[in-house]
């Protein structure tokens, strides 16, 4: 659409008794995204500010019309679905899903009030667990572009025939000149490209989502001490652009070091032989020196420095984020030109080293995630609280799910590979035992979850059962219909299942620790056969381990095509996106804080756009906003409300419907969404209302209970609005659930006591308004 020009009543900056009448609602979307016309109910609107990635909207009769000259409040819809949104070729994204995860176990912190060095820690835990993940990816692209196609098929000639795209590696026959790519160090040297690409390609999308994202400054203003309240009021959280920048430098340095340090060690081990030239030798020596070295910098530079909030942070250690990972990639090529020098009477035999590697990798993520479970159960038992997720220990949870997915995906992909290149197993040693391992884990998991799943469902259809009978009492002297009962309390009971994620979360990690510490017990006894009575339970197990494997590299194939084909999917399908943009959603909002090659943050651009319209709409016009909602959009409202200047959010009502603030953000992110920061939020704002309904899935009451602030939640809201035919609803009312909640007759209401209880004028501090609880009352 075409930009609208400013209406007149953005140009007022008096405060006349026009602009004082002025009101405004502004609307603010969730998860799946719509469209302006859509969320207006007019299919004529305007775009008044923004472009083409995120944008306000009204209608054009009231572009035209300004503020303060229509009965009710003018609205505007603020629509940023395209920040999550866009070509088919953002389902790669999904690739990320680590990196993501792991970034939202940051997040998941419980709530301790002065416990600094505690938190420091926490974040420091996180974000070397992250590095890990980095190292893990990088690590199984080089084992399957050096170990298995450079060194093991392309070093045997019958392998090489079967796939002629390595022919020109070939080594040659006996008595016959070989090709200048056939000596095994150039082939390995050759393969690195691939995994060094890997990393240039993740970190040149970092950089390239920073320009669009982080590079966004949010609107400045006194800092306020947050002893109470939530973090999100610092001026410096949503802009963590010399975090990311540092972050990126440190990750990116330890990829290339990752690559380079595959290339390396055969080639030194080889030279340590007697005999070998001095040169290389020499050559060998340096480069096993300096790369640890450099290593260590770059994880001295990952963990040095956390998040600066309480300040807008616009410095950029530029010198550091250019020359870490150019040192980086200069020993990686340092390291190629040693690799590929000739040394005669070298052969690719046998797999290259990577099971030590792997296993000291796995062992160090375990060690991670027990000392980050130690230090969230201490920060919890600073200040307890029954509805966090997991009592405090869901983000180690998370974090050991992160790199258990990471583990599966390295190992089933590698597995998956060798399969590929040696169908019959017998030309090819394969992967490192360690990844053979973690893919045989994929069948166990899944098995579990299917018998998760089949409790979840028991569950809920005991709670519809008893749902039923509620609902016959609810509806007295009307006639019954078994299936619209039915049907209501099948919803009803679905909705609950979310309450269920601690479980769902806690068995995953749980099994994942178990079949962890079965796949590193079961790499290491591999080879060491018993003897007698023994031999028999270990062919058993042996037997059972090789079918798993089997079956996890094709589910492995299988799920990497569904991977994409369902996320292409979600970004060109509004009703695909719904059904995994939960997830997604909820994990991009939050800033890269722990890895940054995570997705990008939306937040980052979606919170200062509204801060930005509602300080200057309410500069301009001196008039009564309220800023409203729906889903994921009533947490952006909060973020929203909290980044204002104390003067303009007391001058602001909040009305939020279908809500995840605290059903999902209180009790998974504590820290930031947890009682203490809601309160304060409603203690700021002039006014609060919530809408929820017992059949919607995702929203939920704010649960504000304590006798300062009352009045909050207004539900369950009745779902569906008539249980039969009635003269206001001759035909069936529909079960709504998550969606129109503004069809609701008390949507209108609650939205006009909202704009009664403002005041164009600064309202006096809440705790002291007698006549503000009264209404609340």
């Amino acid at each position: 659409m075409d930009r609208a020009r400013e209406h007149s009543g953005e140009r007022r900056t008096g405060q006349g008794p026009a602009a004082a009448e002025a009101e405004l609602e502004l609307l603010v979307h969730g998860v799946g995204g719509t469209t302006p016309d859509k969320m207006l109910g007019d299919p004529r609107t305007v775009r008044v500010s923004g472009d083409d990635t995120a944008a306000v909207f009204r209608r054009a009769e009231d572009a035209e019309a300004g503020e303060g000259r229509r009965e009710g409040p003018v609205q505007e819809a603020y629509v940023w679905c395209n920040l999550t949104s866009g070509d088919s070729s953002r389902a790669l994204w999904l690739l990320l899903l680590p990196f993501m995860v792991v970034n939202l176990a940051h997040w998941m912190r419980p709530a301790a009030a002065g416990r600094q060095r505690a938190v420091r820690l926490y974040g420091l835990l996180v974000r070397l667990a992250a590095l890990t993940l980095t190292v893990l990816l990088v690590a199984a692209a080089c084992e399957v572009a050096l170990d298995l196609v450079a060194w093991q098929c392309a070093g045997v000639r019958s392998c090489a025939r079967r796939h002629s795209w390595l022919a020109f590696l070939t080594p040659p026959a006996p008595a016959a000149p070989g090709g200048w790519w056939s000596l095994p160090g150039r082939r390995l040297a050759l393969a690195a490209l691939a995994p060094t690409t890997l990393t240039l390609l993740l970190w040149y999308l970092s950089r390239r989502t920073w320009s669009a994202y982080e590079s966004h400054r949010p609107m400045t203003h006194d800092v306020e001490p947050d002893t109470d309240g939530s973090a999100l009021t610092r001026p410096g959280f949503w802009y963590g652009r010399r975090l990311v920048a540092r972050l990126r430098a440190a990750h990116t340095a330890v990829a290339l070091l990752t690559v380079a340090a595959a290339l390396a060690t055969p080639a030194v081990r080889f030279d340590l032989r007697p005999g070998g030239p001095a040169a290389l030798d020499v050559l060998g020596g340096l480069l096993t020196a300096a790369l640890p070295a450099w290593a260590a910098t770059a994880v001295g530079v990952a963990c040095r420095r956390g998040r600066t909030e309480h300040r807008l942070d616009q410095r950029l250690d530029r010198h550091l984020v250019r020359l870490l990972p150019l040192g980086a990639l200069a020993l990686l090529l340092l390291t190629a030109v040693y690799a590929g020098w000739a040394r005669p009477g070298w052969r690719s035999t046998g797999r290259l080293p990577g099971d030590p590697a792997f296993g000291a990798l796995m062992l160090a993520q375990g060690l991670l995630v027990v000392a980050l479970a130690v230090v969230a159960r201490t920060l919890y038992r600073g200040g307890p609280d029954p509805r966090t997720g997991m009592r405090g220990l869901g983000g180690p949870a998370v974090a050991l799910l992160a790199c258990a997915l990471g583990g599966v995906m390295s190992g089933g992909v590698a597995q998956r590979v060798a399969d590929w290149l040696d169908g019959t197993r017998t030309l090819l040693p394969g992967p490192p035992v360690l990844l053979t391992w973690q893919a045989s884990t994929i069948p166990p998991v899944l098995a579990v979850l299917l018998l998760l799943a089949a409790r979840l469902a028991a569950g809920a259809a005991r709670l519809a059962r008893a749902e039923r009978r509620r609902i016959r009492h609810e509806h007295p002297g009307e006639p019954e219909d078994p299936a619209r009962t039915r049907a209501i309390a099948h919803a009803r009971a679905m909705a609950t299942l979310t309450d269920r994620a601690p479980l769902v979360v806690g068995v995953l990690a749980g099994t994942t620790l178990l079949l962890g510490g079965v796949a590193l017990a079961g790499a290491l006894a591999t080879g060491q056969t018993p003897d007698g009575a023994a031999r028999r339970t270990y062919d058993a197990v042996r037997a059972v381990a090789e079918t798993s494997q089997a079956l996890g590299s094709w589910l492995v194939g299988l799920g990497f095509i569904l991977f994409v084909t369902w996320g292409r999917r979600a970004y060109k399908d509004a009703a695909a996106r719904r059904t995994i943009g939960i997830l997604w959603d909820v994990g991009t909002f939050w800033p890269r804080a722990a890895h940054p090659f995570a997705p990008p943050c939306y937040a980052e651009r979606a919170v200062p756009d509204l801060t930005w319209r509602i300080a200057t709409w309410t500069q301009r016009t001196g008039g009564r906003l309220v800023l409203s909602g729906h889903s994921q959009g009533s947490v952006l409202a909060a973020a929203a409300a909290w980044q204002l200047p104390p003067s303009v959010r007391g001058r602001i009502a909040l009305l939020t419907y279908g809500s995840p603030l605290e059903r999902l953000y209180g009790r998974w992110f504590p820290a930031h969404f947890g009682p203490p920061a809601l309160a304060a939020l409603h203690r700021d704002v002039a006014c609060w209302g919530n809408l929820w309904r017992t059949t919607d899935p995702i929203g939920g009451p704010v649960r504000l209970a304590d006798g300062t602030t009352p009045g909050v939640d207004h539900g369950p809201l009745r779902d569906p609005l008539a249980y039969g035919r009635t003269p206001e609803h001759p035909l069936p009312a529909p079960v709504l659930g998550h969606s129109d909640y503004q069809a609701d007759p008390a949507f209108a209401r609650v939205r006009a006591r909202l704009l009664n209880r403002l005041r164009p004028e600064l309202p006096a501090p809440r705790p002291e308004s007698k006549e503000r609880r009264a209404d609340a009352g």
